[in-house]
């Protein structure tokens, strides 16, 4: 399950959901509406299905959430079915993948107290506040979350993502 917004960071949304389509995993990218949006670069995606749309306990039925960066996070946070997706997928114990911005998200939520991340450097003080130990390393892992700060980090990002599902 991919969440994403109008303004996402291209290649952080593009490189890991196409690394998962390539190893056979389907995809469902949710947006606060279904259809096209566009990334900060001006990539155009489809969102599937809209937020609204996503079920009662998404960890349940996808294998991992990822959660690009860009400006997208920043608004999806505000939604409530995003918020209580990241809380699905912490509870059961179920990877989650964010990089540069996408750990705001994380952070609404209350996961990231006692957690070593990373993010861009402008969500730096508010992952500290949130509790979390920032580390500045291209990738992060903790249990079943994977950190990276922007694109630069894509292919460590997506190597630490695929060992999440057993794939490294």
């Amino acid at each position: 399950l991919i969440l994403s917004a109008q303004n996402f960071e291209d290649t952080e949304l593009i490189c890991p959901m196409n690394r998962l389509q390539e190893a056979g995993y389907a995809i469902d990218l949710a947006a606060p509406q279904a259809g096209n949006f566009q990334g900060k670069v001006g990539y155009t995606v489809q969102a599937n299905m809209s937020v609204s749309e996503l079920p009662e306990d998404p960890g349940s039925e996808y294998e991992l959430l990822l959660l690009p960066g860009g400006k997208a996070p920043a608004e999806l946070r505000k939604l409530d079915k995003v918020v209580q997706a990241a809380k699905s997928f912490d509870a059961l114990g179920k990877p989650i993948a964010s990089i540069c911005h996408g750990p705001q998200i994380l952070i609404t939520a209350g996961l990231l107290h006692g957690k070593n991340a990373t993010c861009y450097s402008s969500v730096l003080e508010e992952l500290k506040e949130a509790g979390a130990n920032y580390l500045d390393q291209e990738v992060v892992v903790d249990v079943n979350y994977v950190f990276s700060r922007y694109p630069g980090d894509i292919p460590a990002f997506n190597r630490e993502m695929m060992r999440q599902l057993g794939m490294g």
